[in-house]
């Protein structure tokens, strides 16, 4: 120690002070997310050498630090806890000083999923302000479900029907469709191999799920005829009434091959649209709502920023009467005792862990375990590990109680936040999300996302200013305003919730302009 009693401040090397090369103010620098904490978060990227100064003192950085990426406040022992959002997000695996650059090289992981307490907090959302938005202007359904868009799906039984299923929806496109927003094509590459069993039923769920998605007006669904999930099974006495969703089955091998199928397809569609060309949005109650909320391309901005930001506009819809649905089970471990805390009951607070349990098991099938994520993108970002970046993620499902958790491609029934179990990959999470009824997605991204949903708008959100310059084609709301200093995240939520509406009542998103229609159900089972 030095004579006032603080340690050195030595170089990478070890040897000799770090030359201090500029002075700042810490807040303007760095996030600190709590007192608890002994790691900051970098606003941008930051030199070795500059000093942050404030108000319990200072600290000179002894490595270059990226932007999103974590400093140390503090020394930190060896096995000493590293702290960020006041929880324990690994242990020091050798002594680290102030002012070192935190990342994989000197933090392990360290979680126990068995300490989770079960339904000890009761949340209350956020009041309403009084000039938000409590209608907006979609499509009733017959079933009572509310749609955003107005699409004619052509579904694919499996991957043998899912070139015609393209087809057709090309066919279509010189047709004028009044009331009608488009038709699109869910071509997939499942279906055919499967076992019978959780897997094929599962399949089977996404698909009905997706013809019963409020989205969708009605429905053109293609089999080849031999398959494993067939038309047999959306058929007869287990068909979805017409009067609820008029859905038009299509076997390729009973018509005649590609083409006289493309011609049916066709024709079907110019039926169907004829039966819509009346429907017109009306004025409805966001009660009506059920919004999916998604984080891809994460980086260590993400949880500070447009995570919590759509977090705050995912409470909005609770206190409205709304549904969110939070998904991505391997992004919960870690972050499971927030939830489990604030469960409506001990037995939903249960069915979590099991979820993320079964997944632990489900991974360690193929050798891995739930910390091979994050991805290579998402600690480029900053993140270091599964447990940060399961912190940062749940922050986009708000701070309501958990009032469900249902499998993949569930039907949700229940108002207020839904935890559905889905993987952490984008477009099969999607997929499930939309199954499952979801009528409007919204998606963090701190490293840049481009993809959309085919009856589904998705709303992309920047977590940096950075990412929203480079891809504004892409991004439609920048949360990197809060990490700027511009703005906050009350402030930003409710331009999140507002937008939110406008999407629903017709806006079109990014991702909507630009032809982004990712379809891709989970397969869980082998190929026969």
């Amino acid at each position: 120690m030095g004579e006032d009693g603080a340690f050195p401040i030595l170089n990478q090397a070890g040897a000799g002070p770090v030359p201090v090369s500029e002075r700042a103010p810490i807040a303007e620098k760095v996030i600190r997310l709590s007192l608890a904490d002994n790691v900051a978060v970098a606003r941008t990227d930051l030199p070795r050498g500059l000093e942050l100064v404030g108000g319990e003192g200072s600290v000179v950085l002894r490595d270059s630090i990226g932007m999103g990426h974590k400093v140390a406040l503090t020394a930190i022992p060896e096995g000493g806890f590293v702290f960020k959002y006041s929880q324990i997000i690994g242990t020091a695996i050798y002594p680290i000083r102030s002012g070192e650059w935190v990342h994989t090289h000197n933090l392990e992981l360290v979680h126990d999923l068995d300490k989770a307490e079960f339904a000890v907090e009761r949340p209350v959302p956020p009041a309403l302000p009084e000039d938000l938005p409590r209608r907006f202007l979609g499509y009733r359904r017959p079933d009572g479900r509310v749609g955003t868009r107005n699409y004619i799906a052509i579904v694919a039984a499996s991957n043998c029907a899912s070139h015609v299923a393209s087809c057709i929806a090309d066919e279509c496109r010189s047709l004028s469709l009044a009331g009608i927003d488009g038709v699109v094509a869910l071509p997939h590459q499942e279906g055919c191999a499967h076992h019978e069993g959780p897997d094929t039923e599962q399949l089977e769920r996404t698909i009905r799920g997706m013809i019963l998605n409020p989205n969708v007006a009605a429905v053109v669904l293609v089999g080849l005829g031999c398959e494993v999930n067939n038309l047999s099974r959306y058929t007869g006495a287990r068909a979805i009434p017409l009067e609820l969703k008029p859905t038009h089955p299509l076997e390729i091998q009973q018509a005649g091959g590609t083409l006289k199928a493309v011609a049916e397809g066709r024709r079907m569609v110019e039926e169907l649209a004829g039966a819509f060309s009346h429907l017109e949005r009306t004025s409805e109650s966001v009660t009506h709502l059920v919004l999916g909320v998604k984080c891809g391309g994460s980086d260590g901005l993400s949880g500070i920023s447009a995570n919590p930001a759509l977090g705050y506009a995912a409470d909005l819809l609770v206190a409205a009467g709304g549904t969110v649905v939070l998904a991505e089970t391997p992004e919960i471990y870690g972050a499971e005792q927030v939830l489990t805390r604030r469960a409506v009951d001990v037995e939903t607070g249960r069915r979590l862990i099991f979820i993320i349990k079964r997944f632990q098991e489900y991974f360690a099938r193929f050798g891995a375990t739930m910390d091979s994520n994050p991805a290579p993108g998402n600690k480029r970002g900053g993140i270091t590990n599964i447990v940060e970046k399961s912190l940062g993620a749940a922050a986009k499902g708000g701070t309501t109680m958990l009032m469900g958790v249902v499998d993949y491609a569930e039907q949700v029934a229940r108002k207020g936040l839904i935890m559905m179990d889905t993987p952490g990959y984008d477009p099969v999470s999607i997929t499930g999300m939309a199954a499952g009824g979801c009528s409007v997605i919204a998606f963090t991204t701190g490293r840049g996302s481009a993809m959309g949903f085919p009856t589904v708008p998705v709303l992309k959100i920047a977590s940096n200013s950075r990412i929203f310059r480079v891809m504004n084609d892409n991004m439609d709301v920048n949360a990197g305003e809060i990490v700027d200093g511009s703005s906050t995240i009350v402030e930003k939520g409710v331009e999140i919730f507002r937008h939110v509406v406008r999407v629903a009542s017709g806006e079109r998103t990014k991702s909507e302009n630009l032809g982004h229609k990712e379809f891709s159900p989970w397969r869980i089972g082998p190929v026969v």
